[in-house]
């Protein structure tokens, strides 16, 4: 030690001469790891009266202290112990000491369980996320905030339709350009989301200039924070997070980083346990130039399927489409595993699944004949609810035929959308004719196809009820949702309970197929 600090000394002593001198301005402040004044201490001694610091001309290059020296070589050439160590290197929020941080302390402390199942999730992606903080310059207690929106769980989907371990909305994802799709969601991905939300972060940190209000725009909205802060600013009060009348859910959100943060800065002093997660990669990406099944990249890969997803959250489908996941994520030390075994694999075709775009619009029984599957599965495997129908243009996921080996195009891949409708539900209601009544004037009244209602009651388009004559109608539950009806025509004024009725399917009903429940 003693060694490196006499050549750091009269390497800067040799440079002292030297045109090319660091300038120190009048009252910079000291910095251990730059060339800048040192801070006196001989003034402040009381054993050395009289001394005082010497005086160094402006633009002049100042030695450093043995105080500076020695954190210049420490920090030169100790590495972080872990990646915990790493995060504390690079904290540089300012700490929020209130209440509600010693909740969330004493909250996160008493689950020790908690936190190592959020660590042990944590430990595949914290180091990529810490080198892209590192890399913008950026505090690193950003890379502890999935603890607070998702336990790091990249599937995690919150009760507004939050996702993925940042949580985007949807309408976010897509400012921040998060593919959502019938194949993939980015905002599961890990290094899709964590590039959109570091953006976001920088984006807000630059709108507020602070990072508390930045945090509190990205979990309440900037529009919202910023209308907080324009309303403090009208009634003369303080604008900083604490002075805001936020949610109580943002009132915590700040408190919950803070306790977390306290947690990694001094695990002993609050009798926490933080897991060992090691100071290098955990994964590496690997590009794909084919279609290829999950489970088989997973199998090539010998990894257990449950881990390949993890670090492949968004692809939430059984195959992986090369047109629009190019790349996937894989252990460090299976990556080049995966390549000889994918070059050296003769197991036949690499995806048994592909995509399909709906000619017209189908029920989903009439698409799962068309392309050979059962309706149960085409139904599971594309997440298509009872009572809808297949829109014209849908892309589906369907079995892939024997001996097709084309693979999804780049257009269906990166933009493949499947549009569902609902079936037109209909209740069967009987109404009492009354005088002048007729198919026509009934069909109106209820806005209904005359021809259908013709059908419904077994007569022709052209006839005229009797008063008194029961009439049959179906119409969309919502508007027949009442026990009775009423037909005010003529003299007729009577009330009749609404009946049950078995399936009713027409042609002149619409182009809807009808289904008919019952009551």
């Amino acid at each position: 030690m003693n060694t490196l600090r006499l050549i750091l000394l009269a390497a800067i002593v040799g440079l002292a001469g030297c045109a090319s001198t660091v300038v120190v301005k009048p009252g910079e402040p000291a910095d251990p790891f730059s060339l800048a004044p040192a801070p006196s201490t001989t003034s402040q001694d009381p054993s050395l009266p009289g001394l005082k610091p010497p005086v160094y001309p402006v633009g002049s290059l100042r030695p450093l202290s043995a105080m500076q020296l020695d954190a210049l070589s420490v920090h030169a050439v100790t590495p972080p112990v872990d990646i915990w160590d790493r995060i504390r290197r690079g904290f540089a929020m300012p700490d929020l000491d209130n209440s509600l941080v010693r909740d969330r302390e004493q909250w996160y402390t008493s689950r020790p369980d908690y936190i190592t199942r959020m660590t042990e999730r944590g430990r595949k992606y914290l180091f990529h996320v810490v080198e892209e903080l590192e890399r913008r310059n950026m505090p690193t207690e950003l890379a502890l905030l999935p603890f607070i929106e998702s336990a790091f769980n990249p599937q995690a989907v919150s009760s507004a339709k939050a996702t993925g371990m940042w949580q985007f909305m949807p309408a976010t994802g897509k400012t921040f350009e998060l593919k959502q799709n019938m194949f993939r969601d980015d905002r599961r991905d890990v290094l899709a989301s964590t590039r959109a939300a570091l953006d976001y972060l920088q984006k807000l940190y630059d709108m507020f200039g602070d990072w508390h209000l930045a945090l509190a725009a990205y979990n309440w909205g900037e529009g919202s924070v910023g209308r907080a802060i324009a309303k403090n600013q009208k009634l003369g009060l303080g604008t900083a997070y604490t002075d805001l009348k936020m949610p109580m859910e943002t009132q915590f959100y700040v408190p919950k980083l803070q306790a977390i943060k306290n947690i990694v800065a001094t695990p002993l002093a609050l009798n926490a346990n933080l897991p060992m997660i090691a100071n290098h990669p955990y994964f590496q990406t690997v590009d794909i130039s084919r279609d290829i099944d999950v489970a088989v990249a997973a199998k090539l890969a010998e990894v257990p399927l449950e881990d390949f997803r993890a670090l492949n959250p968004s692809a939430n489908k059984p195959v992986l489409l090369a047109a629009g996941t190019p790349q996937i994520l894989l252990p460090w030390d299976n990556a080049a595993l995966f390549q000889s075994n994918l070059e050296a694999y003769t197991g036949g075709q690499l995806a048994s699944w592909t995509a399909w775009i709906a000619p017209s619009t189908l029920k989903t029984t009439d698409a799962a004949k068309r392309v050979g599957m059962s309706e149960a599965e085409l139904r599971a495997v594309n997440q298509i609810p009872n009572g809808m129908l297949i829109k014209a243009g849908s892309a589906l996921l369907v079995r892939r035929s024997n001996g097709i080996n084309t693979d999804v195009s780049n257009h269906v891949a990166d933009n493949g959308q499947l549009s569902l409708a609902p079936e037109v539900v209909l209740r069967k209601i009987v109404v009492t004719a009354g005088r002048r009544d007729s198919v026509a004037t009934l069909a109106a009244k209820y806005r209904v196809s005359a021809a259908a209602l013709a059908e419904w009651n077994q007569v022709s388009a052209t006839a005229a009820f009797k008063p008194g004559q029961k009439v049959s109608l179906f119409l969309p539950g919502k508007a027949a949702s009442t026990r009775t009806a009423r037909v005010r025509s003529g003299s007729g004024n009577k009330a009749v309970p609404a009946k049950t009725a078995a399936a009713v399917k027409s042609k002149a009903a619409g182009k809807n197929p009808v289904r008919v429940v019952r009551k």
